[in-house]
C-alpha cells in the first residue's frame, strides 16, 4: 500500500481493517475515480479528467497511480502515437463493488435532495 499518514502505528492500533481502507481510500478522489471505472469498466485518462470536474492533472495521475500501487487498478498502455493509456478495476478492486453501490444507494436516500434523479439509473456494477 502506498504510504500516507493513516499508517501510523498510532492510527493502526485503533481499528487495523479501517485503518487499512482509510489508508488506500483517503485520497479526495479515489472513491468516485472507482465508481466512474467501475460503472464504465474501462476509462482512459482523458475521460476521467472530463468527469472530475475540479480535478487537475497533476491530482489525477498522483490518485490513479496510488489505486494502481494498491491493487485496486490495472493500466494499460497502448504503444501508439498519440500515446492511450485505459483503466480498470482488477479483481481487488471488483471485489470492492458491492461496497461502492451500497454507498451510492445509501448516499441517495440520505444525503441527496429528496427530488435527486441519479442520471445513471438503477444499474448495478454486478449485474
Amino acid at each position: 500500500m502506498a504510504g500516507n499518514k493513516f499508517q501510523t502505528e498510532e492510527m493502526m492500533t485503533r481499528c487495523v481493517p479501517m485503518s487499512c481502507i482509510q489508508a488506500i481510500l483517503g485520497g479526495k478522489w479515489k472513491i468516485i475515480i472507482l465508481w466512474y471505472i467501475a460503472f464504465y469498466k474501462v476509462q482512459r485518462f482523458g475521460e476521467l479528467m472530463r468527469r472530475l470536474d475540479g480535478i487537475t492533472q497533476s491530482s489525477l495521475t498522483k490518485q490513479l497511480r496510488e489505486l494502481e500501487s494498491d491493487g485496486f487498478l490495472h493500466r494499460k498502455i497502448y504503444k501508439e502515437i498519440p500515446p492511450k493509456v485505459e483503466y480498470s478495476l482488477t479483481e481487488l478492486g471488483q471485489s470492492f463493488t458491492p461496497i461502492l453501490n451500497q454507498m451510492m444507494i445509501w448516499s441517495e436516500q440520505h444525503l441527496c435532495p429528496p427530488d435527486y434523479v441519479n442520471p445513471y439509473g438503477n444499474k448495478k456494477f454486478l449485474e
